[in-house]
């Protein structure tokens, strides 16, 4: 009789949000998929599909977007590591006040830290005030409207999800089992790839599935430091619904993003070490 009264209560909380789930997300995103297999006479077609993969531009701005969201996430990973490593060894006073400097800069907007990167890498920003003083260049570089550009502004707004996600799995991790490994012959490296990182891999594909899929979705970073001259899915999105009014193939490339980020995160999970 207890276990049904306390079924029942779990029932009954969780169901407020389950309803929501529902409502507001499951049900709005089975219509946008359902609709992509349909033309406009109502009958079930591919032709959506088919068009998108045989587009050169959709194909090139596809790979560019897995491509780009990769470099940014293995960065952001290895980059990452050290640092959430370092934090979660120190005291929980010093813990503390790095935990408090990595969530600061997600609570700047992200039009604001994208623009800032305008004052960095302009023509008239500080690499190029910087590489003209030097005398390295006798015109300014063109840094801006670049895959370097948009690489940069997609680290510095997902970097910190990367470190707060493998601080939360190393923070599990017993101190004493690295002195074991240690003691046993193995060198710090050694240890780290073969004992912290397997006993950490939850956080690493917790951040990896974030970075990922941020970068895939992100639409303010590639829009300003991209441009029309390097297109992303998300701005090809844009592009396609509200400037040539393209609904159907702007819905496909919704489609096309979601499917990818549940791809890339099962394909993470298969990478995690049978170990664990």
């Amino acid at each position: 009789m207890n276990q049904f009264r306390q079924s029942r209560a779990v029932v009954l909380l969780i169901s407020p949000a389950f309803i929501f789930l529902v409502l507001l997300f499951i049900v709005p995103l089975i219509y946008v998929v359902a609709g992509t297999f349909t033309n406009q006479a109502g009958t079930l077609t591919l032709q959506n599909y088919t068009d998108f993969a045989r587009d050169p531009i959709s194909q090139k701005v596809y790979w560019r977007t897995l491509r780009l969201a990769a470099i940014v996430t293995v960065i952001a990973a290895v980059a990452g590591y050290p640092v959430a490593y370092i934090i979660a060894r120190m005291t929980p006073r010093r813990r503390a006040v790095m935990m408090s400097l990595i969530i600061l800069p997600l609570m700047t907007n992200p039009v604001a830290r994208t623009f800032s990167w305008l004052v960095i890498l302009g023509r008239h920003g500080l690499v190029n005030n910087a590489v003209e003083w030097l005398g390295l260049s006798e015109r300014p570089l063109r840094l801006m409207y670049t895959e370097t550009a948009i690489i940069l502004g997609l680290l510095h707004l997902f970097f910190p999800l990367m470190i707060l996600s493998l601080m939360s799995a190393l923070e599990n991790v017993d101190y004493n089992l690295e002195r074991a490994a240690q003691s046993l012959g193995a060198n710090r490296l050694r240890t780290f790839v073969e004992v912290i990182v397997p006993l950490s891999a939850d956080g690493l594909i917790m951040g990896g599935t974030l970075v990922f899929t941020g970068c895939i979705t992100a639409y303010v970073t590639p829009s300003i430091l991209g441009g029309t001259r390097v297109l992303m899915l998300s701005t090809l999105l844009y592009q396609r619904a509200m400037v040539l009014l393209n609904w159907d193939a702007a819905t496909v490339i919704a489609v096309v993003m979601v499917l990818t980020t549940l791809v890339i995160n099962r394909l993470l999970r298969l990478f995690r070490p049978k170990t664990l």
